[in-house]
């Protein structure tokens, strides 16, 4: 009998917590109410321990049969001195209180699913880097410096990165669209072209549209990166503070036009068919003038179409490869001695395009705090060398990162990296090599050297017999994450090529080029 007391002793109790949840006088009473009751059975359970003895026969047979307990009623105003009294008002105002904070949670639960701001997230960083370059005797920081030429040395970094993507619903078949602003260091500022090739100041970056068509099937358009390559452009991904030098001279750009991605099993590939890259418009080019002098002009109508498969063979590993084929349009001058118009980097093409194929293969494992990177590229594009031949190029990168704690300093990381690209063929070009029309480029260090093309002046020519120059570098960075925001780098970098190239301050050219540079990274 004891036992259905205290379990009616607490049922009767949790009623009332539940109606006093609304307010904290309420709730501070009912706790009162409930360490009194709990007193209350604790008492009775110590006199249950204490009373309770076990008959022997004769006694329970001589003993007469007690007479059942009345019941307790609960619900009488007697029961319980410190019992909380609620009046029909009181629980009416209660349920007034939760029916209005349910619809407060209702409200905000379909503004989260399908109000204005519904599926939609900002985040990004900023990364403010100091960049010392040992050839042109040059030390500063790189931050929101607009800068429309792409070196390896003021390229992807000392910039704000930002990225809007709004989704349209809950699930797998919800579309989304996604909009990345890099106003000093992205695709806007530095490759993208009009259709005469000009470079505007846009600060837009990427911007993509995805819609859902099956389990296992998206349609994508918009501006999209490279498939290229094992590296990205965010500097808050990647654990060096300068690209590699496949992403920045062999991988190809950015494209604008329609795609389809798919999945299967541990298959997913992505097919893309757009404008030649980094071209906002089709591009063209002018080829003459009728009898009126108005000029005629010819436009590359041939799209570019490009692909990647990836394979993730374990949780750790994933093997994949891309490819791009199209045609690539030339840059062209007008001859200033002869009024004609020419063709190609060393003005000797025959035509104002070439045919670009592009492939490469790339691989990722990461476990734990270890990462490995390795990617192989090959690329070649019709009379884009300086002489006005193939333009052929190859290369690898190979990547080593390992994290680790220091006691004192706490989180911390090391990456190794070493590239090798070799662009000699015909003087070299084509590609992301951007050579000048003497057929170098002495800040990147590509193209002929400089003793080969002063030989060749010497002799009447123009270097058009000169090779290109191949290219190699190795980066060792030290990296600190003092908080999950915050990512310091610490990187030395040696460049080195096989003709001087690199282009020295006081006017001579060297083989070799260093780097020191320190990159600050906060990620919101």
């Amino acid at each position: 009998m004891q036992k259905k007391l205290i379990c009616l002793l607490v049922a009767a109790c949790m009623p009332g917590m539940a109606m006093a949840d609304s307010t904290s006088a309420q709730i501070k009473a009912l706790q009162k109410q409930l360490e009194a009751l709990q007193k209350e059975v604790k008492e009775l359970r110590t006199e249950v321990a204490t009373k309770k003895t076990v008959p022997s026969v004769a006694t329970a047979q001589a003993a007469p049969v007690p007479a059942a307990a009345a019941p307790v009623d609960i619900s009488s105003p007697d029961y319980g001195a410190q019992r909380a009294a609620l009046t029909n008002d009181d629980v009416t105002r209660m349920k007034q209180q939760i029916a209005n904070q349910q619809l407060k949670v209702d409200s905000l639960t379909d503004a989260a699913t399908t109000g204005p701001i519904a599926g939609l997230s900002i985040t990004g960083y900023i990364d403010p880097t100091y960049v010392y370059n040992r050839a042109q005797s040059s030390s500063s920081f790189l931050f929101a410096n607009h800068e429309s030429t792409y070196n390896y040395f003021n390229s992807t970094f000392g910039d704000l990165y930002l990225d809007i993507k709004k989704t349209f619903g809950v699930g797998p078949m919800a579309p989304s669209a996604e909009i990345t602003l890099m106003p000093n260091r992205g695709n806007g500022i530095t490759l993208l072209q009009n259709s005469k090739g000009g470079i505007g100041n846009n600060i837009l970056n990427t911007a993509v549209v995805t819609v859902p068509i099956s389990a296992t099937t998206s349609f994508v358009t918009g501006l999209i990166p490279s498939f290229g390559g094992y590296e990205v452009q965010q500097s808050n991904m990647m654990t060096t503070l300068t690209h590699n030098l496949l992403y920045d001279f062999s991988d190809p750009g950015s494209y604008i036009g329609v795609g389809v991605n798919y999945t299967s099993g541990n298959w997913a590939s992505k097919f893309f068919l757009g404008n030649e890259q980094y071209r906002t418009y089709g591009s063209v080019t002018q080829t003459g003038t009728n009898a009126l002098g108005d000029p005629i002009t010819t436009s590359n109508k041939i799209p570019t179409f490009t692909a990647r498969t990836d394979y993730t063979w374990s949780s750790a590993l994933d093997i994949g490869g891309s490819f791009n084929i199209g045609r690539q349009t030339l840059p062209s001058a007008t001859d200033a001695t002869t009024g004609a118009i020419t063709y190609g980097v060393g003005g000797q093409s025959p035509s104002s395009a070439g045919t670009f194929f592009f492939t490469e293969a790339d691989l990722t494992y990461t476990l734990a705090d270890v990462t490995y990177n390795a990617e192989v590229d090959y690329g070649q594009q019709q009379h884009a060398a300086f002489n006005g031949g193939e333009a052929q190029w190859y290369g690898i990168s190979l990547l080593a990162h390992r994290k680790f704690n220091i006691e004192g300093i706490g989180r911390m990381g090391v990456t190794a990296r070493y590239d090798y690209l070799a662009d000699s063929k015909n003087g070299g070009g084509g590609g992301g090599v951007a050579l000048n029309s003497s057929g170098r480029d002495p800040y990147n260090g590509f193209g002929i050297g400089s003793e080969c093309l002063a030989n060749s002046q010497a002799n009447g020519g123009l270097g058009f017999e000169c090779k290109g120059s191949n290219r190699q570098d190795v980066a060792l960075d030290l990296l600190f994450f003092p908080t999950q925001q915050i990512t310091v780098k610490v990187e030395y970098r040696h460049d080195w090529a096989n003709n001087k190239v690199f282009l020295r301050s006081d006017g001579s050219y060297s083989k070799s080029n260093d780097l020191l540079a320190t990159q600050f990274i906060y990620s919101f």
